[in-house]
């Protein structure tokens, strides 16, 4: 039996988020049932991130068993042969050892969030950016990310459904930067609880169009009450980078 660390590319849209539905396409279902095909196993993919419904990937990884004797490059080709149709690849394929956990054993995990800031709405990106026709003031809305940099409870940024045992989470940078008509928000923290990227940058877009100041960022942090933050932010401009191990 090897285990097998998969890197992953996705276009959210078209799947139900990271795990198994009901009902419904997702990306871990699509990731099995294509290694069934290869190999005539049931294995089962587990991921760095759950992500939701419409978040997108660019460096995702899950790992998955595997007992056919195989090669890194025939995993990597014949999963893609059998995801064709799909907006999911595998960009890259690597044998390690079994204490290995796409999961757990991740020590960091990075989020990008674009934001399109301007008065037309998307063509090409659609489905890809948030789109905010009005004006947003990007160096206020970075310089009120400051105030959640750090060992925190997050209470205010977290989904009711969120499963974490713990509120506190250690955020290690979060950065807001204007590239012409697109704002990108960069987060990086060991772990994330559910929804907490997308709550903060529906937090910071209400100071970026002056309704609120940084001030007001720190008091709903400190307030540890979901009622207390800005509204959440959609799926769609969310992107998992990359996960370190």
């Amino acid at each position: 039996m090897t285990r097998w660390k998969l890197t992953l590319e996705y276009d959210g849209t078209a799947f139900l988020g990271w795990q198994r539905q009901a009902q419904g396409m997702t990306v871990q279902q699509a990731l099995e049932e294509a290694a069934e095909r290869f190999c005539g196993e049931r294995p089962v993919a587990h991921a760095a991130g759950r992500t939701d419904t419409g978040v997108h990937a660019l460096g995702q990884v899950a790992h998955l068993d595997i007992a056919r004797e195989t090669s890194a490059h025939t995993v990597q080709m014949a999963l893609n042969q059998h995801l064709k149709g799909l907006p999911v690849v595998v960009l890259a394929a690597e044998a390690v050892g079994e204490a290995f956990h796409a999961r757990f054993s991740a020590r960091a995990r990075h989020y990008r969030f674009r934001i399109l800031n301007r008065r037309a709405p998307p063509a090409l990106e659609r489905g890809r950016v948030w789109w905010l026709p009005v004006p947003l003031d990007a160096a206020a809305m970075h310089d009120a990310a400051q105030h959640l940099v750090g060992h925190h409870d997050f209470s205010s940024f977290r989904a009711a459904e969120c499963q974490a045992a713990s509120p506190v989470k250690t955020l290690d940078r979060l950065e807001v930067t204007r590239l012409g008509e697109e704002i990108e928000v960069l987060a990086e923290a060991r772990s994330f609880l559910h929804h907490q990227v997308r709550n903060m940058v529906g937090t910071l877009a209400l100071v970026g169009r002056g309704k609120w100041q940084g001030r007001q960022v720190a008091a709903a942090l400190a307030a540890r009450d979901r009622k207390a933050a800005g509204p959440t932010a959609p799926p769609e401009g969310l992107y998992l980078v990359r996960v370190v191990y």
